[in-house]
């Protein structure tokens, strides 16, 4: 499995992303509080811990999103990727997470082999946050483009995108570029075992696989005013739970 390799030089930008880019700049004020300034940079690290001095081992039996810690996890292939594959929980835990990758991979980047971590047994970890592989409810994406503690590398027409996939997603994954230790190539389950709304969630991504026009691979117009007010609010909706979660430390 590709778990913990480092990422593959990026590749050439597309002119789609790049005019993308700066023609969303001037929209893409909604998204300033991010700290996304518009700039791509390839960050010179990768893996999922910070540096090796800022590691430490996770003990616990739960990673800090309160799900179980496992020894395995099922491999579910990315639809569209090449035979790209990813290790997590399967269920309506895998159904929300491929839905993520695979908007991702169509509208954002597309997955190689290389490019994303999910499971892993390897409890050294950095930002807590990162724990989360150990119980397969976290996916990495373009790790060595997007390290811990690095903020704002994400292009505004990107940005855009991932807040509009993560208010489709009604809030129930979470963003590293929102943690207190930034990461932006980092996704996590963000609510716990039992929590409603991750069922509810899965069932409308499967329903839409059965319906012409949506689901994954249909790209929408992500600055439209709808889905920018709906991302927003749930933008900010997470915003005040992870605040609130820091305090209660």
């Amino acid at each position: 499995m590709n778990q913990h390799r480092n990422a593959e030089p990026p590749a050439p930008l597309h002119r789609r992303q790049v005019v993308a880019g700066f023609v969303a700049i001037g929209g893409a004020a909604l998204w300033s509080a991010t700290g996304g300034t518009g700039v791509a940079v390839a960050a010179p690290t990768a893996g999922r811990a910070v540096t090796t001095s800022s590691a430490g081992r996770w003990h616990g039996p739960h990673s800090s999103n309160g799900w179980p810690v496992v020894e395995r996890a099922p491999e579910h292939r990315i639809e569209g990727a090449g035979g790209t594959r990813i290790s997590c929980l399967g269920g309506d835990i895998a159904t929300v997470l491929l839905h993520l990758v695979r908007r991702y991979h169509y509208e954002v980047r597309a997955i190689g082999p290389r490019d994303i971590t999910g499971h892993t047994t390897d409890r050294v970890i950095g930002p807590p946050y990162e724990s989360n592989h150990l119980s397969g409810t976290a996916v990495t994406l373009f790790p060595a483009l997007y390290p811990a503690r690095a903020k704002g590398n994400v292009f505004p027409q990107d940005l855009a995108t991932l807040r509009d996939i993560l208010a489709e997603l009604d809030g129930v994954v979470a963003w590293g570029g929102d943690q207190e230790h930034a990461k932006e190539s980092h996704f996590q389950i963000g609510v716990a075992p039992g929590d409603k709304k991750l069922a509810e969630v899965a069932a409308r991504v499967r329903a839409w696989g059965t319906r012409p026009g949506a689901g994954a691979g249909v790209s929408p117009d992500v600055f439209a005013t709808g889905r920018r007010t709906r991302a927003r609010d749930v933008r900010d909706r997470q915003h005040r739970q992870a605040l609130q979660s820091r305090r209660s430390r």
